[in-house]
């Protein structure tokens, strides 16, 4: 997968993640979510720092923050201080995070996804973990990925949570192989 994204030049990714993102908010998941979790992209993922910003004055976001061996969710704003994470990505300067939030939708990154909505992570399980806390078990998963991150099969361990949809440039993938394609 590392090798495909090189074939493609910086401006093209660019591109293929506004695509991605566009598809994104036109779903109906995201209109009528008031509040989302989403990640500040590594180089090589749909890139969702202007798309955080854009949406950060009209709907409550959460960006994860490493903590040891978990990932937690914080509150963003336009007014909140990033700071570089333990892999490089930006995430928020910790404060007194006293409730665990509930967002209605949490967009989660992955290397490669499937159709039967099953995601590669990096192999470290956090967004596993993340997802199976109780206060987010029954949360809305999108995957966002670029088209070519597609996979006929992801190898599944126990552990492995799987999305309730897949977006990327040219697709919205429900459950069930029920495909959308974007224009």
């Amino acid at each position: 997968m590392a090798l495909l994204k090189k074939e493609y030049l910086p401006t093209i990714l660019s591109d293929l993640s506004q695509s991605a993102l566009g598809c994104l908010e036109r779903s109906e998941i995201f209109r009528k979510a008031d509040s989302f979790a989403i990640y500040h992209a590594m180089r090589d993922e749909v890139q969702t720092a202007a798309f955080i910003d854009k949406w950060a004055s009209s709907k409550t976001i959460y960006l994860p923050v490493i903590c040891g061996e978990n990932l937690e969710l914080h509150e963003y704003s336009k007014n909140t201080a990033l700071k570089p994470g333990v892999f490089g990505i930006l995430e928020p300067v910790p404060g007194a995070n006293v409730e665990k939030p509930r967002p209605d939708l949490i967009v989660v990154p992955g290397v490669a996804f499937d159709k039967q909505m099953n995601r590669l992570g990096r192999g470290k399980g956090y967004y596993d973990r993340l997802l199976i806390e109780p206060e987010l078990q029954d949360v809305t998963r999108v995957g966002l990925c670029f088209n070519f991150q597609l996979v006929p099969q992801i190898p599944v361990s126990p552990g492995d949570i799987r999305m309730h949809y897949i977006i990327t440039d040219q697709h919205f993938f429900a459950g069930s192989n029920q495909r959308i394609t974007i224009s």
